[in-house]
């Protein structure tokens, strides 16, 4: 896998857990009238019918969305995943359970309710609302996450892969509940659950051939349908399309988002002190153009908060989703400390404060660095990440809510 070089910026615009509340929420048609012993609907026995009636025309198992052959920019050098990886039905099942608020305890929670197709799959609250409680720290991006140098998943770098992570919010008491403690149900109670809801066998017998429905097979899907969620149609993608490396101007560009780039990309001059008097400001040595995703060995980025609790301290966050489709998409780091790209300049222009864990490149010379950044340099950068938000990621009905 290919390692790029580093310095040191923005190593965490930290944005993967649960959650928001319906009490009154089922997937579940209302067609208790019509169904037959044999879990068919009136005479119907044709599975596309069936899917028909969760679904509507959003799910067609003849005519599936195309996640597994989409287009990727010939400057992206960079994929986790495997050859056949990501089939299309395996994501379309990826897809409804991502949805499905069926797989938490009381039927009002799925992945979804606080990765949010509109918010770059993030949440715009700080802590995302659970069946018993909230998350810990805010939802991150699911945006590219198949491009990413860093291999492991949540802000703490608990799950050693995409797949690891993508039950454990199920699993979780406070997020989606079936965790088997206080006289909650386990696991195995959810995918009885599950056999029971008459999509599953269908989708399951397209994705894998039969209609067993695993843990493993769960993680699987959902691997393959957060892989598939990608975003390459912003305006820094027009302009490295044509340009031949990242440093040089890119002809779409404004001179100040030209210059907010070349900030981005140069690393900075400190003096003795840890004062920047001359060069960039180091953000690709953490997160590396074409992908901005996280360097896998980033430590600490400065930002210890813990939500909820004014005097403790987390100094174990090391993960950050890429930094595209940031624009509009705060509150940004694991605790939701940054409502806006402004706010993340300034923690580290004059907010970085010594830790245990914190990255050396935001500590030259043994001193929190101060980037000493003018306006104009502000709004050059902020100008510059505003570049790297596409559209297509917010509407593309494949990657959207099966059930409505």
């Amino acid at each position: 896998m290919k390692r790029l070089p580093a310095y040191g910026f923005l190593i965490g615009l930290f944005l993967l857990s649960a959650c928001s509340n319906d009490d009154s929420y089922s997937n579940a048609p209302d067609n208790d009238d019509t169904q037959t012993d044999n879990g068919d609907s009136g005479d119907t026995t044709d599975e596309s019918v069936d899917l028909v009636l969760y679904f509507g025309s959003n799910i067609d198992l003849d005519n599936l969305s195309n996640y597994a052959n989409q287009e990727i920019p010939a400057y992206i050098d960079l994929d986790q995943t495997g050859p056949d990886y990501i089939t299309d039905a395996g994501a379309t099942l990826g897809r409804v359970l991502f949805y499905d608020k069926n797989l938490s305890t009381n039927n009002t929670i799925s992945c979804a309710s606080c990765h949010i197709q509109s918010r770059a799959f993030s949440d715009i609250a700080i802590a995302s609302a659970g069946v018993n409680g909230s998350t810990g720290r805010h939802s991150m991006r699911l945006i590219n996450t198949r491009f990413s140098n860093e291999t492991r998943f949540f802000w703490d770098e608990r799950a050693s892969s995409l797949e690891d992570q993508s039950t454990q919010p199920i699993r979780d008491h406070n997020e989606m509940g079936f965790s088997g403690l206080d006289g909650a149900p386990n696991f195995e109670d959810l995918l009885l659950k599950m056999a029971d809801l008459e999509y599953y066998p269908l989708l399951f017998t397209a994705a894998f051939g039969d209609e067993l429905i695993t843990e493993t097979r769960m993680q699987s899907a959902l691997g393959q349908f957060i892989s598939s969620i990608q975003s390459f149609d912003s305006r820094y993608d027009t302009g490295r399309a044509v340009a031949p490396n990242d440093g040089a101007p890119f002809a779409n560009f404004s001179p100040q988002e030209n210059q907010g780039k070349q900030l981005f990309l140069a690393p900075p001059v400190f003096n003795a002190t840890g004062v920047r008097i001359d060069g960039g400001v180091g953000c690709a040595g953490c997160h590396s153009p074409a992908t901005f995703s996280i360097g896998p060995l980033s430590l600490n980025n400065g930002v210890i908060g813990v939500i909820g609790d004014s005097g403790a301290s987390d100094f174990i966050n090391t993960r950050s989703p890429s930094l595209r489709d940031l624009a509009n998409n705060g509150p940004f780091f694991h605790d939701g400390s940054a409502s806006n790209l402004e706010a993340v300049i300034a923690h580290y222009n004059t907010g970085i404060e010594l830790n245990p864990n914190l990255d050396p490149r935001l500590s030259p010379g043994g001193n929190p660095q101060r980037l000493n950044l003018t306006d104009v340099e502000i709004d050059a950068l902020v100008a510059f990440l505003e570049t790297l938000s596409g559209s297509a990621v917010y509407t593309d009905p494949k990657w959207a809510d099966p059930f409505l």
